[in-house]
């Protein structure tokens, strides 16, 4: 192998990439009938020293992207498998919202259950809580929790087998109704994702699905989560479907197919609000709909 990094290959890398281009060459020469190669990641060192042999480049991530968009049975059954762990490491988590617990505390039952039960590795550390829900996006910190405070989480798990089981659930510390705010962010968020996952059909564009998608209340819009809609597989994967508010700017198009994973997502929080709420399901697209992979149960005291 020839080692393209400055900890392999040490700081001046323009050699390295001259050996791997050479190498290249007599396999190319041997088994291609053209110059056209594609890449998923490399030095720009290497980008530089192919061009000048010749070579004509295609991004590799969007061919790649689009292969993992449909999943095989037993990619299906990893997700699954991963779910499961998942799901597993929720309870444990549910079980110890305690008041007194420190966020990163909660957080870490998540990954030991991971780790215990042959999983990989979480994405980040999206667990906050009370008036650390709102906005979005804040990672666990040493901030305890205190008896009535929102919880929220969104697992971002890799489990066994390197599949990906990407579940968001919310609930109050040591149980309760909650206060209205938190009650009203809660159905908002609920109500979203299951009118969404209602919505997919095979054959849809992510045009239609963006614009048949929930209509928010006014007072969380401006506050909303990056996307409506995300494939997921060995992490997040394409596609990525935005918002209405958002889709002039970002949006892309393409069909909904058979065998796709979607991740159905919702944050509920008002701006400058003391409460968030995050809730997001796994769902399986199939011939007539979705069958839903996540199963973990939502908080029946907090819907109206």
């Amino acid at each position: 192998p020839y080692f393209i990094s400055p900890f392999d290959g040490g700081i001046n890398l323009e050699n390295k990439a001259e050996l791997f281009c050479n190498e290249l060459k007599k396999f190319t020469d041997e088994h291609c009938q053209n110059n056209k190669i594609a890449i998923e990641r490399a030095s720009p060192e290497v980008f530089n020293t192919l061009k000048a042999a010749d070579y004509e480049l295609i991004d590799a991530e969007c061919i790649l992207e689009q292969a993992k968009m449909i999943k095989c049975k037993t990619e299906i059954e990893c997700i699954k498998h991963s779910v499961s762990v998942a799901e597993y490491g929720i309870k444990l988590m549910h079980q110890n919202s305690l008041g007194g617990i420190s966020e990163r505390q909660l957080w870490s039952i998540l990954h030991k259950a991971n780790i215990a039960n042959n999983g990989s590795w979480i994405e980040g550390q999206m667990l906050s809580s009370g008036p650390r829900t709102n906005p979005w996006l804040q990672e666990a910190t040493n901030r305890v929790i205190v008896k009535g405070d929102m919880i929220a989480f969104d697992t971002d798990l890799i489990g066994p087998r390197g599949y990906m089981a990407d579940i968001s659930r919310s609930w109050i510390c040591e149980g309760g109704k909650g206060n209205a705010e938190q009650r009203i962010a809660y159905q908002h968020a609920y109500d979203e994702v299951n009118f969404n996952i209602d919505l997919i059909k095979p054959g849809m564009s992510f045009l239609e699905l963006s614009k048949q998608a929930f209509e928010r209340n006014k007072a969380f819009k401006a506050n909303r989560y990056p996307c409506v809609f995300h494939g997921a597989g060995l992490t997040d994967e394409y596609p990525k479907i935005y918002y209405q508010e958002d889709w002039e700017r970002d949006g892309y198009d393409g069909l909904i197919e058979p065998n796709m994973v979607l991740c159905v997502e919702s944050y509920s929080g008002k701006i400058d609000g003391e409460v968030g709420v995050k809730l997001e399901e796994m769902v399986l697209v199939n011939e007539t709909g979705v069958e839903r992979l996540s199963h973990y149960p939502f908080e029946d005291s907090l819907l109206n």
